[in-house]
Formats: structure tokens, sequence, C-alpha cells
């Protein structure tokens, strides 16, 4: 980490109503995850990376001028804040060490891709069959209708996943 500085109440303000446009399912719980007079601060780390902590728990990271994404951490708070898709059992392993989701692995039995078309560029919550909590955060590489015709090549690439160091840091 290079520096880490208090982020002024405007900014805050502007950094709410991106991540609300961004993530409707953060709404009902946005003055939990980050109250307007909160303390926000802003941690620059290397290669462009930039994590965003309340009350010393990183809550949100962003990587040079991608989108700020919520953590895992913040994630299992709050399950309902991504659109999920599950993986099937012999994919966890994979996602867990950091490899990016085939699409077979999104479309086998035990895998769920939702109903509703999720479309490419997204964020989304990666589930894993017979377990409660997601076990990673990804970027959809094409919608998820996509995903369910061709059943060929990279469906998600991964942002941040268990056990990774982003998983591991703390704010003292």
């Amino acid at each position: 980490m290079s520096g880490q500085n208090s982020v002024k109440s405007s900014v805050v303000r502007g950094i709410r109503s991106k991540l609300l446009e961004q993530f409707p399912g953060l709404e009902p719980c946005m003055d939990d995850i980050l109250p307007k007079k909160a303390n926000l601060i802003q941690i620059k780390c290397k290669d462009h990376i930039t994590l965003y902590a309340v009350d010393g728990e990183v809550m949100f990271f962003q990587h040079f001028n991608d989108p700020i994404t919520p953590t895992l951490r913040l994630l299992h708070q709050y399950p309902e804040i991504l659109p999920r898709v599950q993986v099937d059992r012999g994919a966890i392993k994979f996602v867990l060490s950091g490899a990016n989701i085939m699409c077979p692995g999104l479309t086998s039995p035990g895998a769920h891709l939702p109903e509703e078309n999720i479309p490419e560029g997204a964020i989304v919550a990666v589930m894993a069959e017979g377990k409660e909590h997601a076990l990673a955060i990804g970027l959809t590489k094409m919608s998820t209708d996509d995903i369910k015709s061709i059943n060929k090549g990279n469906g998600i690439d991964l942002i941040q996943y268990l056990s990774d160091p982003l998983w591991k840091t703390r704010i003292d």
C-alpha cells in the first residue's frame, strides 16, 4: 500500500450515486454499508488498485478506471447486491485457485444460470453448488443467453475469489 486518505463528503456522495446506479441491489442496504457521513478511507495500492474502507473494513475496490466493485466480504454480508450464477462441483477447485470460468462449468448439471439474461460485462456473484456463500466475483465475458447457447470458451473472468490477496487484506 502506498498511501491512504480520508475521502471528502462530496466525493462520498458521488461514489454512493455511482454504486447505486451500477448495483441497484445496494439500494436497501446502502445506508448500512456506506453511511452519508461515513469516514471513507481511500487506499492506493500497487498496480493501480484502489481500496475503499469504512471502519477498517475494505468494502469496495477499483482497478484503474474500471467500475468500483464490492468485495467478497461485503457480498457475504449482503448476498442480494449482485446477480448470481452458480458453478457445478467440478469447477469449484479451479475457481478457488483463480481460474476463469468456462461456459460448460456454468451449464452442466449442478450449475445454474438465471432465467433473465445478464448482459456481457456485468459483475456477478459466483456461487458454488451446495454452498451458501459466494466463492467469487466475476465479470461476464458474454451474456448468459450466449453462455447457454454457445456453451464454449470463457464465460466469466474472475475479479476476486476466496483466499486471494484482497480477501486476506486487513486494514489496521
